[in-house]
């Protein structure tokens, strides 16, 4: 039983790790149509701000998670200005291209600032322990990852369903030209969506770097896991983004926990069985 509980808490965990970071990727692939390999380097760069912050500057993890979170903001505004309003419907082909040289150009010059070595988030002391529910100790920065995801999947689908903001993102990705001629300012609205997708990857990487350490090649590492689990999910689909990462993230953990030696072969299994029943993804929309 304690295994059972030890297992789902992980899972939990993690999969919530998975959603805040992957959530911005499903938000560009299925609301903006942009298929933006490069999601991962953004979360390395906060990951790589966040140490900077905590290790060198000796600041909090409050503030290495906010310095991080607007410094990978502030460092996304001109790419997306100079490169990814180039490809904003661009074939596929095109943007996946564009995007792992992109992504390519992001590892080399955060090796060559921060260094190729392991990147070190500390947690303050509140986040170290664990939390005594009286049959089970769970630790503390669990709890924090699963809150965190959480608050992200209802802020995120309050701002997207039930804004007015959310109004003109959807009908800019409809059609631009039509919303563009009712005043929505389309390159302002987009500009603002992929500072928001690229803000949730930073604050991701921060969140999971106990899970997911930030090293020199996080961004190739895991560029396949956030892909995947969008395609699974159904790309624009918070709920079904948040369902992929739970679903995903359990049978990876406790794979991991029962059977080490077959590494993340019933991660991917499952994704290929869920692809052939559900081809669209669990939530997915037909476009």
């Amino acid at each position: 039983m304690q295994t059972f509980f030890s297992i789902a808490v992980d899972a939990f965990a993690y999969g919530m790790v998975l959603f805040v970071i992957s959530i911005g990727l499903s938000v560009t692939m299925g609301l903006m149509r942009v298929v933006n390999l490069a999601h991962g380097a953004f979360a390395m760069i906060g990951g790589y701000i966040a140490s900077y912050a905590a290790q060198s500057l000796g600041l909090g993890y409050a503030a290495a998670i906010l310095l991080a979170v607007f410094g990978t903001v502030a460092i996304s505004i001109p790419i997306e200005r100079l490169l990814y309003r180039r490809i904003y419907g661009a074939p596929e082909l095109t943007q996946v291209l564009m995007t792992i040289g992109i992504t390519f150009c992001i590892i080399g010059i955060a090796n060559y600032a921060f260094g190729p070595t392991l990147k070190t988030i500390p947690l303050p002391t509140a986040l170290q322990g664990s939390a005594d529910l009286g049959f089970r100790s769970i630790a503390t920065h669990r709890i924090f990852a699963i809150v965190c995801g959480l608050v992200v999947a209802g802020a995120l689908w309050y701002a997207i369903e039930k804004t007015a903001f959310g109004v003109k993102l959807r009908a800019s990705v409809d059609n631009a030209s039509m919303a563009a001629a009712l005043g929505v300012r389309t390159e302002i609205i987009y500009a603002v969506s992929f500072a928001v997708a690229v803000g949730l990857a930073a604050f991701g990487g921060v969140l999971g770097a106990e899970l997911l350490p930030v090293e020199p090649y996080y961004a190739l590492r895991y560029m396949v896991t956030f892909l995947v689990v969008v395609s699974v999910g159904g790309a624009g689909s918070i709920p079904g983004a948040l369902l992929a990462c739970l679903l995903l993230g359990g049978i990876d953990t406790t794979g991991r926990y029962l059977m080490p030696e077959f590494g993340e072969f019933f991660f991917y299994l499952a994704v290929i069985a869920i692809i052939c029943i559900f081809p669209r993804g669990l939530a997915g929309r037909v476009r």
